[in-house]
This record gives C-alpha cells, structure tokens and sequence, in this order.
C-alpha cells in the first residue's frame, strides 16, 4: 500500500477551495484587513463598511465542508450557503486585500486550516502585514468604546499604535482570542508575516450590534491606512445592518457562545 504525504498548503487545499472570481491586478504591498462574525459583529461591521465604501472588489470565495450545516433564507425567498470571500482595493500606497463573511471555522481545527489558506492566498498576492479585528465583550455597554492592540511584534504594534489613542496594555484585559481574528495573528508570524488586532470593546450580549466599536476601529484605521471614511455614514445604515448582519449571522452565536471562557472577566472571540 503506498504511502501519501501532504504538506500544510496541500491539506488546505483539500479542505478549503479558493474559487476566484475575477481577474486580479498587480498589487503593491497589500495589507491583509480582516472582519469576521464575533462578540458584537464589530470586526464585521467595521470591515463590510470599508467594503462598502471603497467600493472593493471581490477577487476570490472560499468553501469548505467544515462549515456551519446550515443555510440562509434571502429577500427572495431562496436559500444561501454561507460565504468568506476576499476583496481587493487599490490605494495607492499600499493596497487593500480584505477578508469578510457570513461565518467563520466553528471548531479548532478547521479554524487553522483556514487561517493557513487565507494566509497562503495573502502571501501569493505579496502581502506581508495583516490587520485583524473584532470585539472585547463586556458585562455593560460601554459608554465610549475603547480600542486595544496587541501583535505578534513590538515593532508592528508600535506602528499601529503610533498617533492614534489605542490601548497598548492588554495583558489581563481579555482572556484567550479564540478564532480567526487571533489565529492569523498567532500563524502569521510562523509564515513570516507580521500583524496585528485591534479588539474594540462592545456588550457582550448575542444579540447586540456593537456599532460603537466598530466605529472607534474604523477611527484607527482612518488614521493609518488613510482611507478618509465618512463614519456618520455608519451611524445612519444602522437598521440596515440590524436587518443584514444580525439575520445572518445569529445562528452562529450559540456555538461562538459555547466557546468562551471565564464568564465573569471580559473576553473576546473571532
């Protein structure tokens, strides 16, 4: 009987297709920025309306059968598999590759598996920095939210840090980042590529839109990708993103739930 031997790339491709979905520009420098669903759909709100706003382009669909069993119904009555996809934007400077999605991996290992592809794809369109983001969920609504930054470097945290009013001191204020919003951090610098997350803090209820902290994100990114967002867009496409985000993405909230630790101390997930 012959014996097959599979390299992590090979794996992932057997367990994540890419599908690409149009034609893809020489890009200078990409920044990985990333927003999956988590504690207060933050990251995701924050990401769709860059999105949304630069009018990005979406280059490749990603599949996998360890996805959540389920579907969604749309507007018209018709059903939706979940999807991640990857968009691009050219800026100038430096250019946009930005990952969203209706899910993200439920459980550890399929959770590797797409951070190893995602950042597979990244580094085979010359990217060598990831931003990610998301949520600190709290016993109570913050009043203002306040943005942290941790990195799998001193150097790339101080860079994100740099002019802007970012919390540098985490040790203590979450407990483990569990998901994809921690693991690109953590495989990053494995595979030679630095990042960094910037957590935003929001209620910590399922059901709550933490608009707040997607805002104070959008904010930092502002500042240092100089992207010029018109944020009280944001403020008004409220409903709209009650209506969208929350509809689909709520029936993942009992598995993210499920996942976290220490109920008592703020937390973050994905």
């Amino acid at each position: 009987m012959s014996k097959h031997f599979y390299s992590i790339g090979t794996l992932c491709l057997i367990m994540w297709q890419a599908i690409k979905e149009a034609t893809i520009p020489e890009l200078k420098n990409p920044i990985l920025l990333e927003g999956l669903p988590g504690i207060g759909n933050v990251g995701k709100i924050a990401i769709d309306f860059v999105i949304e706003e630069l009018k990005a382009k979406k280059i490749y669909s990603l599949f996998s059968y360890t996805f959540p069993h389920s579907v969604f119904v749309n507007d018209d009555d018709l059903v939706e598999l979940p999807s991640i996809e990857m968009f691009y934007k050219k800026l100038g400077k430096r250019d946009l590759l930005i990952l969203t999605g209706d899910v993200q991996p439920v459980d550890e290992v399929s959770s590797y598996e797409f951070c190893e592809k995602v950042i597979e794809l990244a580094k085979s369109l010359h990217s060598k920095e990831i931003i990610t983001t998301g949520g600190i969920g709290l016993a109570a609504v913050p009043e203002k939210a306040k943005v942290y930054i941790t990195g799998n470097n001193k150097e790339i945290i101080k860079k994100y840090a740099k002019g802007t009013n970012v919390e540098t001191k985490i040790h203590g204020v979450v407990g483990p980042i569990i998901g994809v919003s921690g693991l690109l951090v953590g495989l990053g610098k494995m595979r030679g590529m630095d990042a960094v997350a910037l957590l935003a803090e929001t209620y910590g209820h399922p059901m709550y839109l933490g608009v707040g902290g997607a805002i104070e994100i959008l904010r930092v990114l502002n500042i240092k990708l100089g992207i010029k967002l018109n944020l009280n867009k944001l403020n008004k496409e409220i409903e709209h993103l009650e209506k969208e985000t929350i509809k689909r993405t709520n029936k993942i909230s009992a598995i993210t739930e499920a996942m976290k630790k220490g109920k008592n101390e703020a937390s973050y997930i994905g």
